[in-house]
């Protein structure tokens, strides 16, 4: 049996295959505390890593036991975690225009796969801002946001749709239910490959802002095998037990009404996880991927180290939606439960002070607070037109007023996904299905029911709760309808 540390890892659980053998960590070239020129530029370089469908609790630094990222988990230590961090929109196409723009889904307005921003939404953009300031700016990977925009980076290597993770084998030209054979690059190693071209295009004095994402741990749609991780971590975590979900229990999902029930999460549901043995394999997928992420992390922070770039380059890892694991009898994501909704997010910001580092944040922050955090780092102004708010003073350890709740939306794709919106303060949630005359209503304290399986929206003591959870929910919803870009209005103070 293998030893295991203090915190309950077995030593294996801190390697990572690279190639023909394994890296420790610990010792990855790039990851050790990265140390100051004499005289550092004033605009860092900045690098944003996105992952997809990763949800909140799939790193080791956010205390999942099982799931290997030691690369990552390096990279908290030595910089900041924020805990409690969501998505406003659970769904790739919206959710990465709100991180491109810093708005909610109503007001950047992309709300299916094919359309891009608008003009007036790019040029609000992270990515033109930066690069009108005389940032170089690069983006490698799933574009998500309709067409990819040749023209729009300095450097491009981007692809549209879903992408297949072996874009070179058989099985990226068969039809997905052949399930062809998988040969050539993974897609994390392709993209890893991309990242380094773009370093290596990079010149002295002029700083850059190279934006990741990956398709990474998304399914591969159609393809029975689900997740196709690298050829060489095919035998990761085979022989670890996944436990079963807490909330995995039939009368969990028997509560909810029918339009739940017959949706696509449940559809996916039986295609994943409808089995003990199908769920097993497909959460170790799911784990394998994130792994190949986590390695492709190490490997981008060596090459910045190599090239003398590291202390010097903000670095910031977050996922653009959540994901269920069978939880409630679900697959996918879109509806507002935790699973959904949170996301990790991990920031590493040489330049903060030592004392500085290692922190975990507690404050609800947002995938529209990446943005304005992106061109609070650059030292430029975070445009009025932007609805999230920088993250740079809660980085630096101070205690700005911030947010006591926030809004959630997801309204496309009604036909298959049922609509709702949600309101979710540090204790309670309010989730409002926008279906029938009479809408169902779900109720939480996730303080004395984290894991959301007591809806207490029909509980006579609740009752003033509930009503004071709709109220915020109609003040949410009146002030996005009536938002301007030259008018922010109630928005603003509720932001």
């Amino acid at each position: 049996m293998a030893k295991r540390t203090s915190s309950g890892h077995t030593r294996r659980d801190f390697l990572i295959g690279t190639g023909a053998g394994l890296v420790a960590a610990a010792v990855a070239p790039g990851c050790a505390p990265a140390r100051r020129p004499a005289a550092a530029p004033s605009r860092p370089n900045i690098v944003f890593l996105l992952t997809d469908d990763q949800r909140w609790d799939t790193l080791g630094c956010m205390g999942n036991p099982i799931i290997r990222t030691p690369h990552i988990d390096r990279m908290a230590s030595l910089g900041l975690v924020f805990e409690n961090m969501f998505v406003t929109t659970s769904i790739c196409m919206a959710s990465r225009a709100s991180l491109f723009t810093g708005q909610y889904t109503r007001s950047h307005g992309v709300d299916n796969f094919s359309k891009p921003l608008s003009p007036e939404g790019f040029a609000l953009s992270y990515p033109e801002r930066l690069r009108a300031a005389g940032y170089r700016t690069g983006f490698v990977g799933k574009y998500g946001v309709g067409p990819v925009p040749k023209d729009r980076f300095d450097f491009i290597r981007a692809f549209g749709g879903q992408g297949h993770y072996f874009p070179e084998s058989p099985a990226a030209r068969a039809k997905p239910e052949d399930a062809g054979e998988l040969t050539g690059p993974h897609q994390n190693a392709l993209m890893t490959r991309q990242a380094i071209e773009f370093l290596d295009g990079c010149t002295p004095g002029r700083p850059f802002c190279l934006s990741v994402s990956f398709k990474s741990p998304h399914c591969q749609d159609g393809d029975p095998r689900q997740f196709l991780s690298e050829l060489d971590l095919a035998d990761l975590y085979k022989d670890v037990a996944i436990p079963v979900p807490k909330t995995a229990d039939p009368a969990d999902f028997d509560r909810f009404p029918g339009f739940v029930k017959d949706s696509e999460g449940r559809r996916r549901w039986q295609i994943r996880f409808s089995t003990p043995e199908n769920r097993e394999e497909m959460v170790k997928g799911y784990y394998r991927l994130i792994s190949g992420v986590d390695r492709a992390v190490g490997r981008l922070r060596e090459a910045l180290d190599a090239r003398g770039l590291a202390a010097d380059t903000v670095i910031l890892f977050a996922g653009d939606n959540g994901f269920y694991l069978g939880e409630h009898g679900l697959a996918g994501k879109w509806l507002a439960h935790e699973e959904s909704i949170r996301v990790p997010l991990v920031v590493y910001d040489p330049r903060l002070a030592f004392g500085q580092r290692g922190r975990r944040v507690r404050e609800m922050v947002l995938n529209i607070d990446l943005a304005p955090t992106i061109l609070d780092l650059a030292g430029l102004p975070v445009p009025a037109a932007m609805q999230g708010r920088s993250l740079v003073p809660l980085a630096r350890g101070q205690a700005p007023p911030w947010r006591t709740d926030w809004f959630y939306e997801h309204t496309m794709l009604a036909d298959i996904i049922p609509p709702c919106e949600a309101v979710r303060d540090g204790r309670f949630k309010y989730i409002r299905y926008l279906k029938g005359d009479l809408p169902p209503e779900e109720l939480y304290d996730l303080l004395a029911d984290p894991h959301e399986t007591r809806n207490l929206a029909s509980a006579p003591f609740h009752r003033d709760r509930l009503e004071a959870m709709r109220r915020r929910w109609q003040t949410w919803r009146d002030a996005l309808a009536a938002w301007r870009p030259d008018k922010p209005g109630r928005l603003r103070e509720l932001l």
